[in-house]
């Protein structure tokens, strides 16, 4: 039974972790809100057939479901729930790929001899209920998209291994295409003119013309539709070729200060993320979205690549001045890092002088931050935003649960 990959996704993740340390909301409709809770990021079944949707704003929410318990979100809480699921995970497979905080890709092996790819899946599904008091769905078949498809129809608590062909096909062809992730509704129109309307209907279609309808992304989920592994199990994670911070701005902003504190903000969460990685990065971008519906951005070159504070304040000013717009009211920012370089040290340029006493200011900053938790030690632009740092959801984010490959 080689050959076999296994998709585990966690059901309604966030509102199960809540139910973990609050048993007492289980049957309740519960909404997982954002960090300024202005809107449901995550819903519970109960919550969902009341018509509540993942973006779905308090106040609408509140309309729709107003029995219902809503929890700002906890990313340290679920970060341990997620690497307990990893742990089990890893356990039983000897490559396992964390993708996102409630999603794991790993080959699938029978746990004993003469034991099904059924059974090992149950027996995965209830380990991870019993020791983590999560519900899990688990999909095992012959590539990662197939394994994808057929555990999401298994959702809830659900345990599937599809292992032969004719079994594939019958249920392909009860999936509209758009169940794939990675074709939504712009590329299935593109699919609707040649008839391709199911999952069957796109893994019998010429490979060829899925290539020149939906690029070389959409031919590797032909190949997989068809039983040929194109994109494997990766048990680490590429290197980033960009790293970004930012998000919403937890309201309206005209002012011009307190634009310029969120940049700064995510300018040193920036520097934690490139540290970390250590990576330097020799361009900056900030991009803003309006409250009228507009985008701007601007972008700065760097004299040499860096990972140092001023340096990336100076960038950050430069870019940012491009994309201000006089008199528009801001809703969202990001900070946006590319070029990054790899390697030990650091090249100078001729104007760019040693400062000793700057570098030892910044790793007593880091130092501190790292015993006594994150942003003891900031910019004083940042106390423009008091109601964010006195706000605990505020100081860590989903982006910063390290090793997955996405959200």
């Amino acid at each position: 039974m080689a050959g076999f990959v296994a998709h585990l996704d966690a059901d309604c993740f966030y509102v199960s972790a809540e139910r973990v340390r609050h048993p007492d909301l289980i049957g309740k409709p519960v909404g997982v809100l954002g960090n300024n809770g202005a809107c449901v990021i995550a819903k519970s079944y109960e919550m969902k057939a009341k018509g509540v949707k993942t973006g779905t704003p308090i106040w609408d929410a509140k309309a729709l479901c107003p029995e219902g318990v809503y929890i700002k979100r906890d990313f340290y809480w679920y970060e341990v729930l997620s690497r307990a699921m990893l742990g089990i995970v890893g356990e039983v497979s000897p490559r396992a790929e964390y993708y996102s905080i409630d999603e794991f890709f790993f080959h699938a092996e029978p746990l004993r001899a003469g034991q099904s790819l059924q059974a090992t899946a149950e027996h995965i599904r209830d380990r991870i209920r019993r020791e983590a008091g999560l519900p899990v769905t688990i999909g095992i078949a012959r590539t990662r998209t197939l394994a994808k498809l057929f555990s999401d129809t298994a959702k809830p608590f659900g345990a599937k291994a599809i292992l032969t062909r004719e079994h594939e096909r019958e249920l392909l062809a009860k999936l509209p295409v758009t169940e794939i992730s990675g074709v939504g509704t712009r590329r299935a129109a593109r699919l609707l003119p040649y008839g391709i309307r199911s999952c069957l209907d796109l893994a019998d279609a010429d490979g060829l013309l899925v290539k020149r309808l939906l690029t070389s992304t959409g031919f590797d989920l032909w190949l997989e539709l068809n039983g040929t592994l194109a994109n494997p199990v990766r048990p680490e994670r590429s290197p980033h070729k960009v790293i970004a911070r930012g998000g919403s701005l937890m309201g309206d902003v005209a002012d011009r200060t307190t634009l310029w504190a969120w940049c700064v903000r995510h300018i040193e969460r920036l520097i934690e993320e490139l540290r970390y990685h250590r990576v330097r990065t020799a361009s900056l971008a900030v991009e803003l979205a309006w409250k009228d519906g507009m985008g701007t951005g601007g972008k700065a070159v760097l004299d040499a690549p860096s990972d140092r504070f001023d340096s990336l304040i100076d960038a950050a000013r430069t870019a940012i001045r491009e994309a201000y717009v006089s008199g528009a009211t801001a809703t969202h920012m990001h900070v946006i890092a590319a070029d990054l370089r790899r390697g030990i040290g650091e090249q100078l340029t001729l104007f760019h002088l040693p400062d000793p006493k700057r570098d030892a200011a910044e790793q007593a900053k880091a130092a501190v931050n790292e015993r006594f938790g994150r942003f003891k030690l900031r910019s004083a632009s940042t106390l423009y935003l008091p109601a964010v740092y006195a706000d605990r959801a505020n100081n860590f984010d989903v982006c910063d649960i390290r090793g997955k490959f996405c959200f």
